[in-house]
């Protein structure tokens, strides 16, 4: 990697978690370092840290997102002091467990929403403007999975990960023919404080035998926001559900979502029939279907051909083995079919 000494990233929720991980990847690279979050002791090891291993120039901003000032503060202060952000990596984030209509928090969800989607957008408000007049700049977006999956449970943050997709891709889109460039890292459940914050430590997703490594997902976000691309989903298993979510129907994905959800050890049989139907979903539609689809956009026109024939096959074997499944799998069929056939045309 060629070193970038000289140049500034500014990271959100670098504390802890991906975020710290990230710091340390920048670090690295020979990034000086502008790290944001509320625990200014953590914030003062990790910058000695990188210090010692690096010699990081490294600048603390203690700030809480949830306030509504902090925006503009941070930019006041980063802007008083002369520094240049080069990179801005909105990562900082939380979430809030239980029923939306009985049981979470009022103020804690807006805090989720000011947090995890207004306070990312007033950041990129300040700091784009400046990346677009030197022509110059990388964003780094913590979105999720559940930027296109439906959240039970945490249904405000599953909201504020899909504005996150949304909002990256428009400004991406309006930011074409500069050389400024925004990425969404989109992971799955990692293994970090964020379930204990959230007060849903005791749920399936939160197992640490079933939760990413922060530091791989962490590189795997710096990777695409070096080669610019517009997304990444970490993990493959992720990447199958994501590739799920957009041909198998929502309720379906839901149900999927909310047995991460639940307590260990708990599913009522609703629940289990229907992550049957997701499983055989997923197992027809998105291997068969969608793998020939991603598969086939990569491929060369000679083996295009090659890929609309075994398309075909495959759509053939797959409508057999949903003959006996529920019509939301047939649905879920149908429509990866008809986005199959319209990407092969």
């Amino acid at each position: 990697m060629e070193n970038q000494t000289g140049k500034t990233v500014l990271i959100t929720g670098a504390s802890s978690g991906i975020g710290r991980e990230l710091a340390r990847l920048f670090a690295k690279d020979g990034y000086k370092l502008v790290v944001v979050g509320r625990n200014a002791e953590m914030l003062e090891q990790l910058a000695a840290t990188h210090r010692n291993q690096y010699g990081t120039e490294t600048t603390i901003i203690q700030k809480d997102l949830a306030d509504t000032k902090a925006p503009e503060e941070i930019y006041a202060e980063t802007h008083g002091k002369g520094i240049h952000v080069d990179v801005l990596v909105n990562d900082a984030g939380f979430g809030e467990y239980g029923q939306f209509a009985t049981e979470t928090d009022l103020q804690k969800e807006l805090d989720v929403v000011q947090v995890n989607a207004v306070a990312l957008m007033h950041l990129t408000k300040l700091y784009v403007k400046d990346m677009v007049s030197r022509n110059s700049g990388k964003i780094l977006m913590l979105g999720s999975e559940v930027s296109v999956v439906p959240n039970p449970m945490m249904a405000v943050y599953g909201a504020t990960k899909a504005f996150i997709k949304s909002f990256s891709e428009a400004i991406r889109n309006e930011l074409q023919g500069t050389n400024v460039t925004v990425t969404v890292l989109m992971p799955g459940a990692t293994n970090t404080n964020f379930f204990n914050a959230a007060g849903a430590s005791h749920v399936k997703g939160a197992d640490p035998a079933k939760t990413a490594n922060p530091a791989d997902v962490a590189k795997e976000g710096y990777d695409a926001l070096m080669q610019g691309k517009d997304h990444v989903v970490a993990g493959w298993m992720n990447k199958v559900r994501v590739a799920a979510a957009h041909v198998l129907p929502d309720p379906l994905i839901a149900a999927n979502t909310r047995s991460d959800m639940m307590p260990k050890n708990e599913a009522d049989t609703k629940q289990k029939e229907q992550l049957t139907q997701l499983a055989i979903g997923v197992g027809v539609v998105a291997g068969v279907i969608a793998g020939l689809y991603f598969t086939y956009r990569q491929a060369s026109p000679y083996d295009k051909m090659k890929y609309r024939y075994k398309a075909h096959k495959a759509g053939t074997s797959a409508k057999k083995a949903l003959a006996s499944t529920g019509n939301s799998i047939k649905d879920a069929y149908n429509k990866a079919k008809s986005v199959a056939e319209e990407q092969m045309t």
